[in-house]
């Protein structure tokens, strides 16, 4: 019998020729990542819980300060002082102030058929690379640091055939959103979400990256795309090389096949307070804003800001809306100034930030008051994600977001 993509890479993990879905296997990691979000319990736990701390493999690690960077308080500034001075003590690969978690480790780490743990739910982000990313609380991480293995339950897979091409000024924000309001938040449990097809191939690395980011908001353990040409040209970009290119084989076994046609696709717009609670973006129209935010490891890239700029450029931002870009790396930020993007931003009334998770996180920057209304490329719109328990957050494309911060309602970028 066949072997999917996610039960090949695991059992490269598990170095055994073979396993398949409702198997435990024991895994070797490639790399774990961790950010300031619960790193600093972890160090806890390793310094205060082990009777013989010891970390296994330290060239695998990598730790990223991103979610309240600069610090937002006393306590923050804390716990990532911890953070900071472990890594330096034990060598630990660190980034403080370079970006969002998961678009420093696309950028940077990411390699086809690797085993990645994250601290971080959003870590199945890695599969646009064909890699197994998931995400695990920090007592696993700690486990894994410390032993550089740890246990998985082989999961069942869904596979998704795509066909066709997005229309224009449709997104792959469009499709992932489309795809969970589909199957359900609860659509793809433990399951992995394969992608594959000759739609695929119609996407780029900046689209792939935000339809598997955003897999576990179905409840998905992983997001797996096969490596292309595409794939293989960002790996070389980056002076990387592939670990193992996987596909899954003719006779693999799926828990289930869905086809979808990318040229169906509209724009769409999740409301409050679900990511599952997905409409056609023309169902939202007239709805008013209060602020908009454009960036996260969904939607921060290069590409992102392109679309957003292009809907903006001579256009401003409508009054009392607060409209947020945030680049979703150093190296977003540098290319977008260099293109002109963030003068084009700021010309139109934006706010610009440095690279980091900003409203997405809802701990920081931009956060929304009682009875505000946020539309947001952020990665959730559960209530009280961006603010106040009693605030609003919809979740749309770049494009959407930013046509909306013109009009001063929800809108697309056709109407402004």
């Amino acid at each position: 019998m066949g072997m999917t993509m996610a039960e090949k890479i695991i059992a490269r993990a598990a170095g055994v020729e073979s396993t398949k879905a409702g198997d435990i296997e024991t895994v070797t990691l490639d790399k774990l990542m961790s950010n300031d979000g619960t790193t600093h319990l972890t160090i806890d736990m390793y310094n205060n819980k082990l009777k013989n701390p010891k970390i296994a493999d330290v060239s695998k690690l990598v730790w990223i300060v991103d979610h309240n960077i600069p610090a937002d308080s006393p306590k923050t500034a804390a716990s990532q002082k911890k953070m900071r001075d472990f890594a330096k003590e034990h060598g630990i690969t660190f980034y403080e102030g370079e970006g969002v978690c998961h678009q420093i480790m696309m950028e940077n780490h990411v390699c086809p058929g690797e085993l990645i743990f994250g601290a971080d739910s959003h870590t199945c982000a890695y599969g646009a690379l064909g890699a197994f990313g998931t995400g695990v609380g920090c007592t696993d991480y700690l486990y894994a640091m410390v032993t550089g293995t740890s246990w998985l339950l082989v999961p069942e897979t869904i596979r998704f055939n795509l066909t066709g091409k997005l229309p224009e000024g449709v997104y792959a924000r469009d499709l992932i959103l489309t795809i969970i309001g589909k199957i359900s938040a609860n659509g793809a449990n433990y399951k992995a979400m394969e992608f594959a097809g000759e739609g695929l191939h119609t996407l780029s690395m900046a689209d792939r990256i935000s339809v598997c980011n955003l897999c576990v908001e179905a409840g998905a353990k992983t997001a797996l795309m096969e490596v292309d040409d595409i794939a293989l040209d960002y790996l070389k970009e980056h002076g990387r090389e592939p670990k193992a290119c996987f596909k899954s084989d003719d006779d693999a076994v799926f828990s289930q096949v869905i086809d979808i046609d990318l040229s169906t696709i509209q724009p769409i717009v999740a409301k409050p307070h679900f990511v599952d609670n997905v409409v056609p973006a023309s169902e939202c129209y007239g709805v008013h804003i209060d602020e908009a935010f454009l960036g996260s490891c969904n939607n921060g890239r290069i590409e992102d800001l392109r679309a957003g700029a292009a809907v903006i450029k001579g256009k401003k931002v409508a009054p009392k809306v607060r409209f947020l870009v945030v680049p979703a790396s150093r190296a977003v930020y540098k290319q977008a100034m260099q293109e002109g993007l963030l003068d084009i931003f700021m010309e139109a009334g934006a706010i610009v930030m440095n690279p980091n998770c900003s409203v997405c996180w809802g701990a920081c920057q931009g956060v929304i008051g009682e009875g505000e209304t946020l539309i947001s490329t952020g990665t959730r719109n559960f209530k009280g994600r961006a603010g106040h328990k009693d605030s609003f957050v919809y979740l749309a494309s770049a494009a959407t977001v930013t046509a909306s911060a013109i009009a001063g309602e929800i809108t697309t970028a056709d109407r402004v």
